[in-house]
């Protein structure tokens, strides 16, 4: 790690419950009692996050409506509002901008910083997140967590450690034996069956996955083995990038099952859709869809995408067709059991001065 990497400040600030947050603020009435943000449970709909109250029952962000009314038949469902989100969401990035030109948006809720040179706090990038907290408090009524580390990777782990309204800060020296005693399923693109095929391994710290060379963990993983064994090492060189642009946004389903043709496809369409809806509002910068697209992995692990260019607004009934036609197309390359499931968008960044469209005005509620 040379020494520039190794000094740098890099703060990652994540809101508590946000949107959820965002609602209780708004109607105190919803203080203390279970809240969740979503889509009716009558439309297959899904929640995009819960409050800590709600979450004590077992509801979380992702799950379906219906799921969550069953686990916790008191829960109050609030539908999404996003231009109030933004609104909030926007008046925190003023605050950041007071300490940093570097800043990178995640979505609306979350952000890192590179403080690395702002001479407010005395440079202490502690006592500035313990600022931004106290500032995002005192003018918004809601509450955030934040890791402080010398990366990226190690900060927005640490900013999980302490939920909610909490920090953690992960000095240089204390890097090396914090990330090796994480659990790999904590390692950026680490998902349910790849952390699967870990613990086969008898890997579940990153600490076990130093065992294994870079060129052993490539042969396993391909090229995302190069990123493990970086980043079990706490090796993460990534700037801070304000201008960083998403190209594509997409969600994927493995089964327990492999689903024997198209027609049990489709019947994950209503749910991945809605799941993709809610990531693509979640995104801090305004994108126009400008293609869709469909990944296939067949039981046999060999995988075809199908893809339709053109220009689309949000229009799920129009989306739920052009997917599904989709979703046959590809399954007739293989005509086989299937494992696994994608849907995604292509994107071209809106010019925001001269288009304030908003994507989400025809979105159901």
């Amino acid at each position: 790690m040379s020494a520039t990497i190794k000094n740098r400040k890099i703060l990652h600030i994540d809101m508590d419950c946000f949107y959820a947050a965002v609602e209780v603020r708004d109607d105190p009435r919803l203080r203390g009692k279970p809240v969740a943000v979503g889509g009716r449970a009558s439309g297959r709909g899904v929640l995009t996050t819960a409050n800590y109250e709600a979450r004590q029952f077992g509801v979380s962000s992702a799950m379906p409506t219906a799921t969550a009314l069953r686990k916790c038949p008191e829960l109050i469902l609030v539908p999404v509002q996003m231009d109030k989100y933004r609104q909030a969401s926007q008046a925190i990035h003023k605050i950041f901008a007071d300490y940093s030109e570097k800043i990178e948006p995640l979505s609306l809720d979350e952000a890192f910083l590179d403080v690395t040179d702002c001479e407010r706090c005395d440079g202490s990038a502690t006592r500035i997140a313990a600022e931004i907290r106290q500032r995002i408090w005192q003018d918004q009524q809601l509450t955030a967590s934040a890791g402080i580390s010398v990366n990226k990777f190690v900060a927005k782990v640490a900013s999980d450690w302490n939920k909610p309204n909490g920090q953690t800060v992960i000095p240089p020296e204390q890097v090396d034996a914090f990330v090796a005693a994480l659990p790999v399923g904590k390692v950026f693109g680490v998902g349910k069956v790849t952390e699967a095929k870990l613990h086969d391994l008898q890997v579940n710290t990153c600490g076990d996955l130093r065992r294994f060379t870079e060129l052993e963990l490539q042969q396993r993983f391909g090229s995302f083995g190069a990123r493990l064994y970086r980043l079990c090492r706490g090796i993460d060189n990534r700037p801070v990038r304000p201008n960083r642009v998403r190209k594509s946004l997409s969600v994927e389903r493995t089964f327990a099952e492999d689903r024997a043709d198209s027609a049990a496809l489709l019947e994950q369409l209503p749910e991945l859709l809605v799941e993709l809806e809610r990531r693509y509002a979640k995104q801090q910068k305004r994108y126009a869809i400008n293609g869709i697209f469909v990944k296939l992995k067949f039981h046999d692990f060999q995988t075809t995408t199908m893809e339709h260019s053109g220009r689309y607004f949000w229009d799920q009934a129009l989306l739920r067709r052009e997917f599904a036609q989709l979703i046959e197309q590809a399954w007739l390359r293989g005509q086989r059991p299937v494992r696994l499931l994608g849907l995604g968008f292509r994107f071209v960044e809106l010019d925001t001065a001269a288009n304030q469209l908003d994507l989400f005005t025809n979105a159901e509620d």
